[in-house]
């Protein structure tokens, strides 16, 4: 098991473990419904490089050889992060790859009444509340867990005299989350002690990633999540929040990260190089055999052909159940 917990929490304490909804064995009829509805959802902070190719032919394969749908989100909540043309640079990268996308793209940055809702319900179910704290108090005040200093929960029974709201944060109370992820297998957190009571709107009003990415999966109603493991991390939290808000919870796969040989995601690696739109077969390839599929039968001489050969023999069994693998020179995308 794969605890992502407090080393000093009881192990007679494990929580519950969330079972993945099953999976169609094969294409529904027409108008018989979908029972698998899958997504990409890349962020617009530039071109498409090969650790986002990679979550891409997972998704995509995953879908499509499980008859399902294959959505695209754009996940632009953060425009000051974002690069100007990224978002459509993507789409046609995409497209020149033979992604086939179902419906119109979603575009987070269009959503912020849904996640003021979504807060507000909360707010109703008394987890909402204020938080004062600037980051150097936290990392003064908590303790460091996994992903920097846990909230110690300063302001959770209201604001010290002459502090003014930055953030609003969501009470986890003492919360621990299981699931079951179809590559990593069983995933543990202890919320309270790893993670603490994080935030859903932060200090400049964007709302956060954790519930914005909850509420979209609800409303496009995505019953798969296949993403890269530098995520993993996030599932808990997003799954106490569709528990909190009344939703179902999706299935989880977390592919491996691609990075570089010294552990670096790529996108914060030199070794981030763009993936070539003119030249889409090779890094295709290369990102079949880094998700340990097997080899295609015969050569492909463009994306259409070389998914009508991929998507039969997709099995996500072969994956690698790790976090991370580096990539060689030749795995990098020309």
């Amino acid at each position: 098991m794969h605890r992502l917990q407090d080393p000093r929490r009881d192990p007679r304490e494990a929580a519950r473990l969330i079972d993945p909804p099953p999976l169609p064995a094969a294409p529904h009829p027409q108008g018989g419904g979908l029972a698998y509805r899958g997504r990409f959802a890349p962020s617009p902070t530039g071109p498409l490089h090969f650790g986002s190719l990679v979550a891409a032919v997972g998704s995509y394969a995953d879908a499509r050889a499980h008859g399902g749908e294959w959505l695209v989100r754009m996940e632009d909540l953060d425009r000051a992060r974002e690069v100007p043309g990224a978002a459509d640079d993507i789409l046609r990268t995409l497209d020149a790859f033979g992604f086939e996308w179902d419906g119109a793209i979603l575009y987070q940055s269009r959503r912020h009444d849904a996640y003021a809702e979504a807060i507000e319900r909360l707010r109703g179910h008394g987890l909402i509340y204020p938080c004062g704290c600037s980051r150097a108090e936290i990392a003064r005040a908590g303790w460091l867990g996994a992903e920097g200093p846990v909230y110690p929960g300063t302001c959770r029974t209201g604001l010290a005299s002459g502090r003014r709201p930055r953030a609003l944060r969501i009470h986890t109370g003492d919360t621990s989350i299981g699931y079951r992820d179809r590559v990593l297998g069983d995933i543990e957190q202890d919320l309270a002690r790893e993670v603490g009571d994080f935030v859903l709107r932060r200090a400049d009003g964007i709302h956060a990633y954790q519930l914005a990415v909850v509420v979209d999966d609800a409303e496009q109603g995505v019953t798969q999540i296949v993403r890269g493991a530098d995520l993993v991390r996030s599932t808990p939290r997003q799954i106490y929040l569709q528990q909190s808000l009344g939703l179902a919870t999706p299935a989880y796969a977390h592919l491996p990260l691609a990075v570089d040989q010294a552990g670096r995601k790529l996108s914060k690696s030199s070794a981030a190089t763009p993936v070539e739109r003119a030249d889409p077969i090779p890094a295709l390839l290369r990102a079949w055999a880094f998700l340990g599929q097997s080899p295609l039968p015969e050569r492909a001489a463009h994306p259409d052909e070389l998914w009508s050969l991929a998507v039969p023999l997709w099995d996500l069994a072969r994956t690698p159940a790790t976090l991370a693998l580096p990539i060689h020179a030749r795995s990098r995308a020309r």
